[in-house]
């Protein structure tokens, strides 16, 4: 469906590859380097990606997800070259803790979605990886290296994608404005912090987050990590604290 994505460009080798008509408001990153393209979330897999990526690149396509939650994988089933990270290969085996009828629910729920589209019809990615990453790996496009940032929490293989050259940090579901998701049973709190530790410590330039505006800057690293830190001195940074709103963000423990 030609009007599904919403294409902007960061620079004349970045594309930014959206999902406006959801609630979830997906964004997926094209990274175009001289020997392949490197395409970070792949969507809810509602409608055809590739179809949009090809537009914009010539070369190889290779896949990857900050982590493997079904609007981050959607797409995936259109690109036979995709990397996951080891922690989380048993959800592209038949392990994901949710069930296809919560997952459908997610899917449709506030969602202008495609005239006659079949949420039944709709699957969870299942695959195996052409590449098993691991904490400081690095993908190299060509002309372009972004550095694998191993920062668990949200799940426990969750990614951000560090690409040092141009300051670009691309951090998934672990950074954006709104309700970050901290709850669930395979969330780590802890862990959780440990990363915004580690994030907040890279001098990036811009933050392109997985969901929602795009108007975010780094400094938010910096308030995320001081709000967790203060909520583990608090005894708060733990399942079952509840909801904790800080005016632009908020995190459900």
């Amino acid at each position: 469906m030609s009007d599904w994505f919403t294409i902007e460009q960061m620079d004349k080798e970045t594309y930014i590859i959206s999902e406006y008509r959801h609630w979830e408001e997906t964004h997926c990153y094209l990274l175009n380097g001289s020997k392949h393209s490197l395409l970070i979330d792949t969507g809810l897999g509602i409608c055809n990606i590739y179809d949009t990526v090809i537009k914009l690149t010539d070369k190889p396509i290779i896949a990857v997800a900050t982590h493997i939650h079904w609007d981050h994988v959607g797409g995936h089933k259109y690109f036979s070259d995709f990397y996951a990270h080891e922690n989380e290969l048993n959800w592209l085996s038949g392990a994901f803790p949710l069930t296809m009828e919560q997952i459908k629910a997610m899917v449709v729920d506030r969602c202008d979605l495609p005239e006659n589209y079949d949420v039944d019809k709709y699957e969870f990615f299942q695959g195996k990886p052409t590449r098993v990453l691991k904490d400081n790996d690095v993908i190299d496009v060509g002309n372009r290296c972004i550095q694998i940032v191993h920062t668990p929490g949200h799940s426990p293989g969750h990614m951000c994608f560090w690409e040092k050259e141009r300051g670009y940090l691309f951090t998934g579901d672990l950074v954006y404005k709104d309700t970050l998701f901290a709850y669930y049973p395979s969330t780590d709190p802890e862990a959780y912090l440990n990363s915004l530790e580690r994030i907040s410590a890279l001098p990036a330039k811009h933050v392109l987050p997985a969901h929602h505006t795009l108007d975010i800057q780094p400094e938010i690293l910096v308030r995320m990590r001081d709000a967790f830190r203060q909520l583990q001195n608090a005894g708060k940074l733990q399942h079952g604290s509840g909801t904790f709103a800080y005016g632009d963000w908020a995190v459900w423990l």
